[in-house]
């Protein structure tokens, strides 16, 4: 199981509008092959600022999603109203020995 990362930064006054896309890209990657969950977080000292984190059965479940047509076209109407663009991290368990 892997773990990815999103960070975005959304342009000022643009908070309702990303909560609806986002709310349609989610619908999306739910019927993605290997995906498992995903949860959205609101940084209390930068509200403009969410973090996605999902879990993925593997790296190649969450490289076919990366790459694919849906989540291009699920992802444009946010990557419109991102300050910047987003930054993705895959993480995966180290374990402790």
């Amino acid at each position: 199981m892997i773990k990815v990362i999103i960070e975005r930064h959304i342009a000022q006054e643009m908070e309702s509008t990303y909560e609806v896309e986002v709310q349609r890209a989610m619908k999306a990657v739910m019927g993605a092959t290997g995906f498992l969950s995903g949860t959205s977080y609101i940084d209390i000292n930068h509200p403009n600022v969410r973090t996605i984190i999902t879990e993925w059965n593997n790296l190649a479940s969450w490289n076919r999603w990366f790459s694919s047509q849906l989540r291009r076209d699920a992802n444009y109407n946010l990557n419109q109203i991102l300050e910047q663009e987003e930054t993705v991290k895959v993480l995966q368990i180290q374990p402790l020995s």
